[in-house]
């Protein structure tokens, strides 16, 4: 009976390792998304997550949400310097999300800013 025990134990943790390792490194997809940067946070009670928007349209009515991992600090301080500018984001998206990763399904990896096809910079 122990052994029986033992073995779903062993199944159970290696099922939701699986899971984990899944969600994490798996992408969905990998993309690019351009637009106005119009909000960058660091939102979150209990786990503070970095989220943010850009506008890829001239009224705003397509808005791209997206979030950005604790680790990728050069990532962070390039969306803090480049709010309500134009860039270019390169992304991950993932199947699912943990809560402690973010909002979203979009992880960002790399931001560059660009001229705006709407205005002059």
């Amino acid at each position: 009976m122990k052994k029986i025990f033992l073995l779903i134990f062993a199944f159970f943790v290696l099922g939701l390792a699986g899971y984990f390792a899944f969600i994490y490194y798996v992408p969905f997809s990998e993309g690019y998304r351009s637009g106005e940067l119009i909000k960058f946070s660091n939102k979150g009670v209990l786990v503070k997550t970095w989220e943010g928007e850009i506008s890829q349209g001239i009224s705003g009515a397509q808005i791209f949400t997206f979030s950005v991992e604790d680790g990728e600090q050069e990532v962070i301080k390039k969306l803090i310097e480049l709010q309500g500018k134009y860039v270019k984001l390169t992304y991950k998206e993932r199947y699912a999300t943990f809560f402690w990763l973010g909002d979203t399904k979009y992880f960002i990896q790399e931001v560059v800013e660009e001229e705006s096809p709407h205005f002059g910079n």
